[in-house]
């Protein structure tokens, strides 16, 4: 579905991805994990066209996606879920939304599409009328991906969902993204809380100083010792 191919990007003399490879299969979800500054944001934004790159290539299903820009990338389905949420906090959560299937190229207005989101989080049919910026931090990251949703995505890219939620809500966002990728949604995800990441996942991928150092079956990656020390171990020191 999603290919990246010896990718490289450079900021400021400061090589943030070496050579990144992986390929994300139609149905699954795929995480990517690593240490702060490894370079998950800048490859997740390489992809979205957000970040220029050096060398290589990414495509979709065959189909270049390098060189394009960000609105045309994201009106071909490949459409990222920012972290930080960055929802527009003076429009209301129906605007929000709304503003999520312009983004994407698509005009009018469709029930279908914004049946589906409040489906999925009932709380943004509850407060279609109030300002973004007036939501809870879980509100917010439900709406941020409500508004992804709105575009149709082919690829849903996720970065950092889990940042700075509570544990409840965080598990009220990732059920949400196990039932969309059952309904056959694929999902490109980005996560701190790797265990968490590697449970969710079919596939994985760790990246350690803008390479990848590991890749397989987020199962065998998650039963794999080293790799549980190395970032379970760190993970639970930390809280």
């Amino acid at each position: 579905m999603l290919t990246v191919e010896n990718l490289a990007v450079s900021y400021k003399g400061i090589q943030a991805l070496r050579g990144v490879s992986l390929k994300v299969t139609q149905g699954e979800i795929f995480a990517l994990i690593g240490p702060n500054g490894a370079g998950k944001s800048t490859l997740l934004n390489a992809i979205s066209g957000i970040v220029s790159t050096q060398s290589g290539t990414v495509s979709l299903e065959g189909e270049t996606l390098t060189g394009k820009s960000a609105h045309a990338i994201a009106r071909r389905g490949v459409i990222q879920v920012p972290e930080g949420r960055r929802v527009i906090a003076p429009l209301t959560v129906r605007e929000n939304l709304e503003l999520g299937r312009q983004a994407s190229g698509r005009r009018g207005t469709s029930d279908e599409d914004l049946d589906r989101v409040h489906d999925l989080f009932p709380i943004l049919a509850e407060r279609k009328n109030q300002l973004a910026g007036l939501l809870s931090g879980g509100q917010q990251q439900m709406l941020a991906i409500g508004r992804a949703l709105m575009g149709r995505p082919r690829v849903l890219l996720l970065d950092e969902p889990s940042l700075g939620l509570a544990p409840v809500i965080i598990r009220e966002v990732f059920d949400a993204l196990i039932r969309l990728n059952r309904e056959g949604m694929t999902i490109f995800l980005i996560e701190q809380n790797a265990r968490l990441a590697l449970e969710t996942a079919h596939d994985a991928a760790i990246i350690e100083q803008g390479r990848i150092v590991h890749r397989g079956a987020a199962k065998a990656l998650a039963d794999d010792p080293v790799v549980a020390d190395h970032y379970f171990g760190r993970a639970a020191a930390a809280h």
